[in-house]
């Protein structure tokens, strides 16, 4: 193989694969990175056996070929390189790779390609297409409230349902449950139901970028993956075999008080009210009550031990009784940080039941918090 590439092409195409690298691995090619020709442009793939991500980059192609580098060393050495030429020459019998940028010649030890684990190749043709910046928010008001927590990896991840043109995401980790619904441009006639890892979503809205051209989504039939497809970046993830907990018979039909806030007062009154929770408990309470002749009175407080206590008056719109209840001030804040609506909206039935935060005059997205229990 020799190639010649921009720097500036090179490094952008590795930091986007090197996120598929296994930080610790039986297999060592598993920490490399895969460069090959592929139709007259530089494919490089990285891989941790869950997940895999490809990027094509364009090339001036000399010599065909393929050979597999260590991608710490990799990514530590084009990042320092000039913003020049780059020229990739492989040495077969050594599996040697030779870095030329200007006066600067590297030679790196990497392993043959055969060694690299196969990469499946989508059929487009079976796939869905999804608007790319639609994908995107729907990706993130959602996998933030994934758990982190191994032992329950379907937690892990988030439900994704298609019917005919109807998507839907739903993520929990078990206090907490966003609903993102939304529609495909057109009919697909298809129907799926798949359990993503939360990590392989935020990828694939990480290589998508802000490109105007659609994301396609594929579904091998009985392979257990998913991929990604953009025209000069892909990502290939494992799902995960389980039972989503039944997020529906948690959420509640109805409700009692509904407060209407500003979001950036909501947004920034829980920022400061978070500064003292996180240092005990992470409580915050919101105490909402009507005013005489004009907007009702909203006290959030916080107090922690160690650090002291803090109150805050929001002004709201109330509708139905006042009430009392307390929440993990991180997960309203997380919350907030992804409703792009002037006005918020909470409701509740009591201060032991769930409550839902939902941008006002927009039910495409529902996040419901359980109360917490303070004395």
């Amino acid at each position: 193989m020799k190639v010649t590439v921009t720097q500036q092409q090179l490094a952008h195409g590795l930091s986007l694969v090197s996120k598929a690298i296994a930080p610790r691995s039986t297999l060592p090619v598993l920490a490399n990175v895969l460069l090959a020709t592929d139709e007259g442009r530089l494919r490089l793939s990285a891989t941790n056996l869950e997940m895999a991500i490809t990027c094509w980059i364009g090339a001036k192609i000399e010599e065909e070929g393929a050979i597999t580098v260590p991608s710490r060393t990799f990514v530590d050495l084009v990042s320092a390189l000039p913003q020049e030429d780059v020229t990739l020459d492989d040495i077969i019998k050594t599996n040697t790779l030779n870095v030329h940028c200007g006066k600067n010649h590297t030679d790196i030890k990497g392993i043959d390609a055969q060694e690299f684990p196969p990469i499946p190749v989508p059929d487009l043709q079976d796939g869905v297409s999804l608007n790319v910046s639609d994908f995107k928010e729907m990706i993130q008001q959602v996998t933030f409230a994934a758990s982190s927590d191994e032992a329950r990896p379907v937690l892990q991840g988030v439900l994704m349902e298609i019917n005919d043109n109807k998507l839907s995401l739903v993520a929990t980790d078990g206090f907490r449950i966003s609903v993102r619904k939304g529609e495909l441009s057109g009919a697909t006639g298809k129907s799926h139901k798949l359990i993503i890892p939360a990590r392989a979503l935020n990828e694939a809205a990480r290589i998508a970028g802000n490109s105007d051209e659609p994301l396609v989504m594929v579904v091998p039939p009985s392979r257990g993956q998913v991929i990604f497809h953009t025209t000069n970046a892909e990502l290939v993830s494992q799902l995960i075999d389980g039972n989503f907990p039944d997020y529906k018979s948690i959420m509640p039909n109805s409700y009692k008080t509904m407060v209407t806030f500003s979001t950036p007062a909501l947004l920034k009154a829980c920022r400061q009210a978070e500064i003292i929770a996180r240092e005990g408990s992470n409580v915050v309470v919101m105490n909402v009550m009507p005013e005489n002749g004009g907007p009702a009175r909203v006290q959030l407080s916080a107090q922690s031990e160690e650090t002291g206590q803090s109150e805050i008056v929001v002004d709201a719109a109330l509708s139905g009784p006042e009430l009392q209840i307390a929440f993990n001030v991180k997960y309203l804040r997380e919350a907030l940080d992804v409703i792009n609506t002037p006005n918020v909206i909470l409701e509740a039935n009591a201060k032991n039941t769930p409550a839902m935060l939902c941008p006002a005059g927009d039910n495409s997205f529902q996040h419901i918090v359980m109360p917490m229990h303070v004395n």
